[in-house]
């Protein structure tokens, strides 16, 4: 691993990386995260009980939509042509509060950890609007890639499957 940034020119600016060199490849990012509320809120949107509709469907369209803006949204991102994305939200009475996770995929030169990313956020943060009218303490947590491959940085997973953990290169007991 290189210690030097990717997103910062010689002079120490900001610039987008060129990828013009790199070759397309198969890369598939997953992100997963969390919306904590009261239990009569999760009950309340597993009924549907919530007077501005569908929560869970139109968070998930929200995630896929923001994982399509995601260059719109995060300034040095590169615009890409995604050939996937799939956003999952699952209530949990245990935490209790809803579970989000996004897939995305394409076929290019750089990857998709963003859109992920993004979609989870914006898929929470729709979760929240949509239901903020019974419940303003609802806390978003956990936002992190789960998953990538592809590309020249190969596989990447957290390591307890769950949370974000540090990440050791092999051979390497540096963290990353």
């Amino acid at each position: 691993m290189t210690d030097k940034l990717s997103h910062v020119d010689d002079s120490g600016e900001a610039r987008m990386v060129d990828v013009s060199a790199k070759a397309e490849s198969a890369r598939t990012a997953r992100a997963t995260g969390a919306i904590r509320m009261r239990p009569e809120t999760l009950d309340a949107i597993v009924k549907a009980q919530i007077k501005k509709g569908d929560v869970l469907g139109v968070a998930r369209i929200a995630g896929v939509m923001a994982a399509k803006k995601t260059a719109d949204l995060i300034p040095l991102c590169h615009p890409l042509a995604l050939t996937h994305v799939a956003v999952e939200l699952t209530p949990d009475a245990a935490l209790p509060g809803v579970r989000a996770e996004a897939t995305v995929s394409t076929l290019g030169r750089t990857g998709v950890e963003m859109e992920a990313l993004t979609a989870v956020s914006v898929a929470l943060l729709t979760v929240y609007d949509m239901a903020k009218a019974v419940d303003r303490g609802m806390e978003l947590s956990d936002i992190s890639l789960a998953q990538k491959s592809g590309g020249v940085g190969g596989e990447y997973s957290r390591l307890d499957g769950i949370r974000s953990a540090p990440y050791h290169e092999p051979g390497s007991t540096k963290p990353y």
